[in-house]
């Protein structure tokens, strides 16, 4: 099933905690819990979504806010692997498309290092090898998540929405069982849960309105 939002948030399915204390939703009740989900070889996750994970974190980590990094892959699975994720905590190196990025957009970048460190802890989603067997179940939440406006559409094209969304499902190596029951449309995400462990938002790309959620949710 498809987290909802006003619903109880589910734990993450986390294979390997990379960095601090091993911790889930269910154990930091009476905080906000601010997930950033990023993916290692993301350029915008490394541009955008962490630095403003490290603000928050800065700013709210005393006031009553966890904040959580989780590793993902949804594409690029042969750089976004947990090998990779350990070199980035352990070593600061940063790969692929990230590196690049980093360089480009102004940040000094010394032998592959990342100019800046991520003081929370992060953990890789858990990434299960995908059989190739989709079934309705699965169509139909990825629509539910992707294609809200489904029904307005005539039956031809519902019919090639279904069929592209077969064809993306089959070419999948694995799947990644939190980006999956959080339905994250891709990174940088940021998932938003309130003190008692209500699911209060999922946000995907660059978030102007983050602070002032976390904000409203510690004043409640």
């Amino acid at each position: 099933m498809v987290a909802k939002i006003g619903s109880k948030a589910p734990n993450l399915k986390i294979s390997k905690w990379v960095q601090g204390l091993s911790t889930n939703i269910d154990k930091e009740k009476d905080n906000v819990v601010l997930v950033e989900v990023f993916q290692v070889n993301c350029p915008g996750c490394f541009l955008y979504g962490i630095p403003q994970a490290i603000d928050i974190y800065t700013k709210y980590h005393k006031e009553g806010v966890t904040v959580l990094g989780m590793a993902t892959a949804f594409e690029d699975f042969g750089k976004n692997t947990l090998q990779n994720l350990e070199l980035l905590l352990l070593k600061g190196e940063v790969i692929g498309e990230t590196l690049k990025a980093l360089g480009q957009y102004g940040q000094s970048v010394s032998e592959n290092i990342l100019p800046y460190k991520i003081p929370f802890p992060v953990g890789m989603d858990s990434l299960v090898k995908e059989t190739g067997m989709i079934n309705q179940e699965r169509i139909t939440d990825f629509i539910d998540a992707n294609v809200p406006d489904f029904n307005s559409y005539d039956e031809h094209s519902k019919a090639e929405i279904i069929e592209r969304i077969e064809q993306n499902l089959k070419s999948k190596e694995h799947s990644a069982e939190t980006f999956e029951e959080y339905a994250l449309r891709g990174t940088p995400s940021s998932i938003l849960i309130d003190k008692k462990g209500i699911l209060r938002d999922v946000t995907f790309g660059q978030n102007d309105l983050l602070e002032e959620k976390i904000q409203n949710l510690l004043n409640e």
